[in-house]
């Protein structure tokens, strides 16, 4: 098993916040916050935003392989962090009902729901090529820098 970094997770969220500071068009956050993240975590192969948009999740920006346009809300890792309104934490997601593979690649995933006017937008996506690559400190530091995203696009 590939030994994963320890993140700095308080200076990734001070660079977020500094990126984004002076900007309010919400595809160019999204794109610098995609490419910072992708710069910063260890062992990850995706990451990146789906936007929801007539009821469904529409792929945003993101950084690494294609990846599936269309999800719908309920399905897969993503859809369900949407209908749940919670963060998706996937050890493994050849385990988790109903995973859509976009990249054969990926063995574990964590979604986060972002917010705007107390109502979900879209979610942050991170996939990793190994599996158990997520832990609860990824998830509380990534649900911090997306509350740093939801202030800016408030």
């Amino acid at each position: 098993m590939t030994e994963v970094k320890e993140t700095n997770y308080d200076l990734l969220q001070k660079q977020v916040a500094s990126l984004i500071e002076d900007e309010s068009n919400l595809i160019a956050i999204l794109s610098n916050v995609s490419a910072l993240l992708n710069d910063s975590l260890d062992q990850i192969n995706w990451v990146g935003f789906y936007l929801i948009e007539n009821n469904e999740l529409i792929l945003g920006p993101f950084q690494g392989h294609p990846a599936c346009v269309h999800i719908a809300i309920g399905k897969g890792v993503c859809g369900t962090a949407v209908e749940t309104n919670e963060s998706q934490l996937v050890e493994d997601v050849n385990a988790f009902p109903g995973h859509i593979a976009c990249d054969a690649n990926s063995k574990s995933e964590i979604v986060v729901p972002i917010h705007k006017d107390n109502q979900i937008i879209g979610v942050l996506d991170i996939d990793a090529p190994i599996t158990n690559r997520f832990s609860d400190t990824d998830k509380i530091a990534l649900e911090e820098i997306v509350k740093v995203l939801e202030q800016q696009i408030a």
